[in-house]
């Protein structure tokens, strides 16, 4: 039978917590279209609008 690596010692709760502290999820930015005022994510078309920087872009 195989042999496989395992621990020396047991992770202390200090140790497994620190390494896990940068896991935590973060919600999405969202932003209001200064034309339509709806929801976006930030440098992006509004899906609404279609307008993206003064201008419009597509057509919805």
């Amino acid at each position: 039978m195989a042999k496989h690596p395992v621990p020396k010692k047991k992770t202390s709760k200090a140790r497994r917590d620190a390494r896990r502290s940068h896991h935590a999820l973060t919600p999405p930015t969202l932003v209001p279209c200064p034309e339509c005022q709806a929801l976006r994510p930030p440098h992006t078309v509004c899906p609404q609008c279609g307008y993206y920087d003064g201008r419009k872009v597509l057509e919805v």
